[in-house]
């Protein structure tokens, strides 16, 4: 069985959500109980989630890896597109989340990070300056992926579930609302979705 180490609103929602899509059984360890984050130190010595735990025992980390082996490893889910081109592009998209859009998060989220010393003034500054580069690179990825989301007459794939996901925090949603409607109300289908609305819910009662 997988073991997926996360916790509410965070990346795990989307390897929960691929998961589902697989129809594959699997655990979900809550990282914020004391268990569950010594678990999980063991695993991935950055604590970072999401973290998947392979019914052999191996370990994954980053959620495009973690999305890009299930992909391969589950072909009928449509993770991703069985033409090569097509899966090309999906795999492009999912490396450009994490590469553009996790990491601005990274830095609003934890901006102590990248400041010496961590003055409000400074850290202010920088979550502003990551914020409107995130939305900004948000309105490219709807520019040129558009083509490869769902369309509400097929099923979803990892670059799908990723995006519904990633776009939640830091007022991404708000933003794209006005910026790119056509981008938004996909995003709207993809969280409305039967299978990936009760994963949705869990992360996001409200």
């Amino acid at each position: 069985m997988y073991q997926l180490y996360g916790q509410k609103d965070s990346g795990a929602a989307a390897i929960e959500a691929a998961l589902e899509l697989c129809e594959v059984p699997y655990r979900f360890i809550d990282v914020t109980a004391e268990d569950g984050e010594q678990a999980l130190a063991k695993l991935n010595p950055l604590k970072q989630i999401p973290t998947l735990q392979l019914p052999d025992g191996g370990v994954l980390t980053e959620s495009a890896a973690i999305l890009i082996h299930l992909g391969l490893s589950f072909p009928k889910s449509s993770l991703l597109p069985p033409k090569a081109a097509e899966r090309d592009q999906a795999i492009r998209g999912l490396v450009y989340i994490v590469s553009n859009c996790y990491a601005a998060i990274g830095i609003i989220d934890y901006p102590e990070r990248w400041l010496l010393p961590a003055d409000q003034a400074a850290s202010e500054a920088l979550i502003n300056g990551a914020r409107e580069r995130l939305h900004w690179s948000w309105e490219v990825f709807a520019d040129q992926f558009s083509a490869e989301l769902y369309l509400g007459d097929e099923t979803p794939g990892a670059l799908d579930v990723l995006a519904a996901v990633v776009t939640r925090w830091a007022g991404t949603r708000e933003h794209l609302r006005q910026a790119r409607p056509g981008f938004f109300g996909w995003l709207e289908r993809i969280d409305r979705h039967p299978t990936l609305a009760p994963v949705f819910a869990r992360h996001w009662p409200d």
